[in-house]
């Protein structure tokens, strides 16, 4: 498995800690920054990793910023991701299992570095259920095609 990764100056140290973990289970990863706590903007990184993950180079993708929250904002505004915000387990274990989310954001200012690593844990050990949570992803997909028609037309 290959993860991109990437953070603002607020989820750096997050980032850090999550990549040290991602070295000990030997898991490939690609830092896409920032590599400093010195401000930056959060869409930037966000959309780096995600344009990455949608555009196969990576299989998955994990974001952190102050919160989580604006990243996975900006994360999902490209086709064919599904950034899934994960502060917990069980959000980043049915994440993987209903949502198949190929991104997962962390907020460093909202969890400890100890449950980011469980977080990771639970997110990459889920198997997708498919069934009728394949059947939302398809619904989903209609969604992002029926707005990208719009945007085209405008």
């Amino acid at each position: 498995m290959q993860v991109a990764i990437g953070s603002d100056h607020g989820g750096f140290r997050l980032k850090t800690e999550i990549i040290a973990y991602l070295k000990e289970r030997g898991i490939d990863y690609k830092d896409y920054g920032t590599y400093s706590t010195d401000p930056v903007d959060y869409p930037d990184f966000a959309r780096a990793v995600a344009e990455a993950v949608a555009g196969g180079k990576f299989e998955r993708g994990i974001l952190c910023c102050g919160t989580g929250i604006g990243v996975s904002i900006a994360a999902n505004k490209v086709a064919n991701i599904r950034a899934a915000l994960c502060h917990d387990t069980f959000s980043a274990r049915m994440a993987g299992e209903h949502n198949m989310a190929n991104i997962i954001t962390m907020g460093e200012r909202v969890i400890g570095f100890g449950l980011a690593r469980d977080i990771v844990d639970a997110w990459l050990n889920a198997k997708f259920a498919g069934g009728r949570h394949a059947q939302r992803l398809e619904k989903i997909a209609v969604i992002e095609k029926d707005i990208a028609a719009v945007n085209i037309c405008r």
